[in-house]
């Protein structure tokens, strides 16, 4: 139930929902990127993180301070964004967004300062990243499928078509526990290198 191997196969049910996580994530960095009406609300967001940064990085142990926040913060939250669902998955596509928009507009703004745009990608966001964006994006997908099941749930319930809608929620129930262990699993692994590996590159 809980293998690795049952997760890409419960991934790969819920691809329409992946590909939609993907290009709301996508439109948020495009968005983040070209838009100017959000500026005031993603300068906060940054200014948030950097003064957390700053916090962690005078702590006895840098290293492991960040990796217990961005385990707990990146963790924590995705779960939460899964189960959301429930509330017509619309969190999933405010976190994507919003998430996609950061980055976008981070990217914006290294620019404008003249710095490369290569080693912001290479060095602060690929190590970690290449684990950790996919995932966060697959548990989003997982909210949006949660959402399209409770759609479906209240329009269908009532009627014949809706009989099977019970074994679906039995099934769906399943991967999204399988889901949570993994996903929870894999921000581990990617918090260890975002805490090692992109904290000494981009010292």
């Amino acid at each position: 139930m809980f293998r690795f191997s049952a997760f890409l196969r419960d991934v790969s049910s819920i691809r329409k929902a992946v590909i939609l996580s993907t290009v709301l994530f996508t439109l948020g960095i495009i968005a983040g990127w070209t838009s100017e009406g959000f500026e005031d609300l993603l300068i906060s967001q940054l200014q948030g993180l950097s003064e957390i940064s700053q916090q962690l990085q005078v702590s006895e142990t840098p290293e492991l301070s960040f990796f217990v926040f961005i385990f707990l913060n990146n963790s924590i939250k995705s779960v939460i964004v899964m189960f959301s669902g429930l509330l017509f998955g619309l969190l999933p596509i405010v976190f994507l967004v919003i998430n996609g928009m950061v980055i976008g507009f981070l990217l914006k703004i290294v620019q404008a300062s003249g710095e490369s745009l290569f080693n912001l990608v290479i060095k602060g966001l690929l190590p970690h990243g290449i684990i950790e964006i996919p995932v966060i994006i697959i548990a989003c997908a997982y909210g949006l499928a949660l959402g399209g099941l409770v759609l479906r749930s209240i329009f269908k319930g009532a009627s014949q078509a809706g009989r099977g809608i019970g074994q679906e929620w039995r099934s769906f129930w399943r991967k999204l526990g399988t889901a949570s262990l993994w996903v929870v699993v894999l921000l581990f692994v990617a918090a260890i290198i975002e805490s090692t590996i992109t904290y000494w590159l981009m010292s």
